[in-house]
C-alpha cells in the first residue's frame, strides 16, 4: 500500500511550521518513505508571542486562536501544495499541532490547530491530536516519535532530538524514551536579543565560561532522578529553567555556555540511564536530529561526555535532521488512517499501545 501524507509539525522551540510530503510504501510490515518535499514557515513575531502566551489565555480566547490557528495551518498546506505543484496528490494530512497544555498526571494534554478548520480550508482527510488517547489511557503521551524510529529506522540504536525540548529513545528489547531537558527554547531565549535571534553554531556559548553553582542548581531538578516513562511541558522550561538562569544574572555567554553544559550533562545522563542492550563489544549508534544538531558547540560537549562508550553519534543529511518529526507524524497519521497502532506504551507508560488521532473530512 501507497501513502501520500503531508506532516506538520509545531515545535516548543516556535521557530516556524515544519512540513513535510512523505511517501510511504508498506509491504509485508515494512515500511520505506521518500521525502518528496519540505518546507519550514517561520513564525511572524505576533504569531510566536500568542502561541507561547496560550496557556494564560482564557477559554473563549484560547479556543478562538485554536480555531484561528487551525485556518493557519490550512493555508499553510495550500501554499505548500502550491509551491510544489501537489495538487490533487496528497491523500493525507497529519498535524500534531502547537502543544499549549501537557499535565499526564492530570491526564491532560492540548494542541492548538483546530483540525475541523484546516480540513475545510484544504479539502484534503486531516488527522490531529496524536497524544489524547494514550493520555486517556495512563500514558505520557510523549515521545510520540518512537514509532517512527522503530518502523523507519532499523540502521540505528538510539534516537536524540534537539529540539525546543531535548529528548532520547531507544530500541532495546522493547522501545523506550523520554523527554530530557528543555532545550533550543531555552537557548534562543538567551539569545533573542542578538542579530539572528540564536547562537549560531554555538559561538557565544563556545566565548563563555561554565558557572558551576548555576549549573549544580539545573541538574538538581527532581525531574532529573524522576525514572521513565516522563515527559515535560513547555512551563517546565519558562517557569522553572529560565527564572533560575536569570537570576543567576551572568553575562550572556556564561549564560549559554553553563546551559549548553547542562544540556550536553542531561543527555550523556539520560543515554546512561537506559537499560543495557546486550550490545556486546559493537557500537551503537545514536542517530542526532532536530535544530539542535546544527549547534556545533553543543555536539562537541555531548561528544565529549559520551566519549569513551559504545556510542557513536551520526548527524544525517541536513533534510532528515530538520524534518524527522515532521516525517514520523506524516507516519503516524497513515498509520491512524489504517486503524494501527502509533503510540508505543513500553515509551508511554500507558496501559497498552493506541491507536491515535481524530479525522476530518471537510
Amino acid at each position: 500500500m501507497q501513502y501520500k501524507v503531508i506532516g506538520l509539525m509545531s515545535g516548543s522551540s516556535l521557530d516556524g511550521l515544519d512540513l513535510a510530503y512523505v511517501h510511504f510504501e508498506e509491504s509485508g510490515g515494512q515500511w520505506h518513505f521518500e521525502i518528496r518535499e519540505t518546507d519550514c514557515v517561520p513564525y511572524a513575531p505576533a504569531l510566536r508571542e500568542r502561541l507561547s502566551g496560550a496557556g494564560a489565555l482564557s477559554a473563549r480566547e484560547y479556543l478562538l486562536l485554536h480555531t484561528e490557528y487551525g485556518h493557519y495551518l490550512g493555508t499553510a498546506v495550500n501554499n505548500f501544495i502550491e509551491k510544489y505543484g501537489l495538487a490533487y496528490q496528497v491523500q493525507l494530512v497529519a498535524s500534531h499541532g502547537h502543544t499549549s497544555f501537557h499535565l499526564p498526571e492530570k491526564q491532560m494534554t492540548a494542541q492548538l490547530g483546530d483540525g475541523a478548520a484546516l480540513a475545510a480550508v484544504t479539502g484534503i482527510h486531516t488527522i490531529t491530536d496524536f497524544r489524547g488517547t494514550d493520555i486517556a489511557l495512563g500514558g505520557q503521551g510523549a515521545p510520540v516519535v518512537p514509532i517512527g524510529e522503530k518502523l523507519l529506522f532499523g540502521e540505528y540504536d538510539l534516537f536524540l532530538n534537539i529540539g525546543g525540548i531535548a529528548n532520547i529513545s531507544a530500541k532495546l528489547p522493547a522501545p523506550a524514551g523520554f523527554d530530557v531537558c528543555p532545550a533550543n527554547r531555552i537557548l534562543n531565549l538567551l539569545a533573542r536579543d542578538t542579530e539572528k535571534g540564536y547562537d549560531e553554531d554555538g559561538v557565544l556559548a563556545s566565548g563563555g565560561s561554565v558557572q558551576d553553582q548555576l549549573l549544580n542548581e539545573l541538574n538538581g531538578f527532581a525531574y532529573y532522578r524522576k525514572p521513565f516513562p516522563k515527559s515535560l511541558s513547555n512551563d517546565f522550561g519558562l517557569k522553572e529553567i529560565f527564572p533560575l538562569i536569570e537570576k543567576a544574572n551572568l553575562s550572556r555567554e556564561d549564560a549559554l555556555r553553563t546551559y549548553t553544559e547542562h544540556i550536553a550533562m542531561q543527555v550523556a545522563d539520560a543515554i546512561n540511564s537506559l537499560p543495557p542492550s546486550g550490545h556486546g563489544a559493537a557500537s551503537l549508534k545514536l542517530l542526532i536530529t532536530g535544530g539542535g544538531a546544527h549547534n556545533r558547540f553543543l555536539l562537541e560537549r555531548i561528544k565529549k561526555f559520551l566519549a569513551g562508550t559504545y556510542i557513536e553519534p551520526v548527524v544525517p543529511p541536513k533534510e532528515l535532521v530538520d524534518y524527522k518529526e515532521a516525517l514520523v507524524i506524516a507516519l503516524m497519521g497513515a498509520l491512524r488512517w489504517r486503524e494501527e497502532e502509533n503510540v508505543l506504551s513500553s515509551v508511554t507508560g500507558s496501559a497498552r499501545n493506541n491507536i491515535n488521532g481524530a479525522i476530518w473530512s471537510s
